[in-house]
């Protein structure tokens, strides 16, 4: 008569505990993968609305819903050109989220930059995105510039992580953001001057620091510094 602990499977082994496990984690790791396709194109298009309202916020067109954002976007975004920190122009086409559109912050670092021209109430506007850190994490902005190339006509900041009712204040403050709005670009040397500081001793050209926020505030000054730089010679020159 044979022995009935050879029949089955011995679910008490560590054998069988290594084998279910093994069969869990692919279960879940195939279902994970599943649902990550089954939802990308939501999300990347869901990440591309939040860019189109972020650059509108720069130009100071806020309040819309998602389809009239998408829609305001179409229309006075004229091209999102691609240009280097030489200032020449490496894309030109027209289309409006098709080339610059699709850079992100590790192009930048590259020297590959995004510059996209705006048509606002029959004035031509340049919108530039900047990267930096603040306290907590990654914090960037889009910053308008008017046709003249030498001032802000807005600007709209955001970031990953910082602390609520301080250095948060950069992305949820349109009434600091709106203190950039007129201010020059450049300081006499021709250098940039256009930057955060706790105590303002240029005010056509400098922004008072979020209180409390002053590691935040540094990091908004060295991405606006670093950042237009990088667009200095498109800035100055005549194209």
């Amino acid at each position: 008569m044979a022995n009935d602990n050879n029949k089955g499977f011995n679910t008490n082994s560590n054998v069988y505990t290594i084998l279910y496990s093994v069969i869990l984690v692919v279960v879940v790791a195939f279902l994970l993968a599943f649902v990550y396709q089954v939802l990308k194109d939501r999300q990347d298009a869901n990440v591309a609305l939040d860019k189109k309202k972020q650059i509108l916020y720069a130009l100071d067109i806020t309040g819309l819903t998602d389809d009239e954002a998408a829609a305001k976007y179409n229309e006075v975004v004229l091209r999102d050109d691609v240009l280097n920190v030489g200032g020449v122009f490496e894309t030109t086409k027209e289309g409006n989220e098709n080339h610059g559109f699709k850079l992100n912050s590790a192009d930048y670092k590259n020297g590959q930059l995004a510059l996209f021209v705006c048509k606002v109430d029959g004035a031509t506007k340049y919108v530039v995105p900047v990267y930096g850190m603040g306290l907590w994490g990654p914090i960037s902005g889009f910053i308008a510039i008017n046709e003249d190339k030498q001032t802000v006509y807005g600007a709209y900041f955001n970031h990953e992580s910082e602390t609520a009712g301080l250095g948060a204040e950069i992305k949820d403050s349109k009434q600091w953001q709106d203190k950039f709005k007129g201010k020059k670009i450049f300081d006499v040397s021709g250098s940039v001057g256009l930057g955060v500081r706790k105590v303002v001793k240029q005010p056509d050209m400098e922004v008072d620091a979020v209180t409390g926020a002053t590691l935040t505030s540094d990091g908004v000054h060295s991405m606006l510094q670093e950042g237009l730089g990088k667009y200095v010679k498109f800035l100055k020159g005549n194209k």
